[in-house]
């Protein structure tokens, strides 16, 4: 069973305050960077972006991370990639900090963790 990691941009780039806020599209880049290296249980790493984050990443894939530009907001593109990973039976898990989303992905069947969980393994 392939294993993903469904990662919120916004959520784990927020949760360093080490000014982000400043150059988004730099934060979004060494993220990616970090998930590009990171040595993960994980098959798959999806990374979703949105608003200036995007400008940061290419979307598409590069190695064994896919980066997803969100067309609205970041939390729709998320249940997309989930409902479509979770009907083709694989194994998700979803890194946010937003509860509103944790319920909605586990209502699909992934799992959800902190950013702080995927922080410590980078």
């Amino acid at each position: 069973m392939t294993r993903v990691l469904v990662v919120d941009g916004a959520n784990v780039v927020g949760a360093t305050p080490d000014g982000w806020w400043k150059d988004r599209a730099g934060a979004a880049r060494r993220l990616h960077e970090k998930l590009l290296v990171a040595d993960t249980a994980y098959d798959e790493v999806v990374l979703v972006l949105e608003g200036k984050a995007k400008g940061g990443v290419k979307a598409g894939r590069d190695l064994h991370v896919t980066t997803v530009h969100a067309r609205r907001d970041g939390d729709s593109a998320i249940v997309g990639v989930v409902n479509e990973a979770v009907a083709r039976g694989e194994q998700v898990t979803v890194i946010t900090a937003d509860r509103v989303l944790r319920g909605a992905v586990e209502n699909l069947g992934a799992r959800a963790m902190s950013p702080s969980w995927l922080l410590d393994m980078l």
